[in-house]
């Protein structure tokens, strides 16, 4: 991997120090500028998918679900991970949008692409922009359980979502960058846009 100042950061050895189902935890030695080497831990991620889904009146939908590692619950757009083998991401934000907030939309266009953590994980985050919204029929709609069991589903005009990051009542970083991106993007008549199926970074 060769970075802008043209270092090759060649990769010496890799260890996988675990395995999981979502994740791994590898460990690289890698060549530094200048001479020498060094270890870097991270965590190798299968990626994750959100949706802003905004409503004919401008409101914007938000769930609220217990985050076990923060320890609390936290107010987030509707997201998943990509876990399902050859399944789009626009696909992935589909079933989320379905099994979490009980929608279907008909419109879908790529808001933002983001690494969550770069100093430690691989996992890239696509917020995609969910419009012309309608509800799953009643026999159709998913189960929820563990956490999500009890989820809180909230429609929030876009620009109080927004006002809610600057109080500090939305503190989850993938969902802060696809409300501010969503505001942005309406903000310019949603020229910013990308296609739902752009290729993954």
């Amino acid at each position: 991997m060769t970075a802008a100042s043209g270092h090759n950061y060649e990769v010496l050895s890799r260890r996988e120090l675990y395995s999981g189902p979502l994740f791994d935890i590898v460990s690289d030695e890698v060549t530094m500028p200048g001479g020498g080497q060094a270890h870097r831990d991270y965590l190798r991620h299968v990626g994750a998918v959100g949706v802003v889904a905004l409503d004919d009146e401008g409101r914007v939908v938000l769930v609220r679900q217990y985050r076990h590692p923060v320890g609390q619950a936290l107010w987030e757009l509707p997201a998943g991970l990509v876990d399902v083998p050859g399944e789009a991401s626009v696909g992935t934000a589909r079933r989320e949008l379905a099994e979490e907030a009980d929608l279907l939309a008909d419109r879908w266009d790529l808001l933002v692409d983001i690494y969550t953590s770069p100093g430690c994980s691989t996992e890239l985050f696509r917020a995609f922009l969910a419009r012309d919204l309608r509800p799953v029929p009643d026999g159709e709609r998913h189960t929820r359980q563990h956490e999500e069991a009890e989820m809180t589903v909230r429609l929030v005009d876009l620009d109080e979502a927004v006002a809610m990051i600057f109080r500090g009542e939305i503190r989850n970083g993938p969902t802060v960058a696809g409300l501010l991106a969503a505001a942005r993007a309406r903000d310019h008549a949603w020229s910013t846009l990308r296609p739902a199926d752009t290729p993954r970074p």
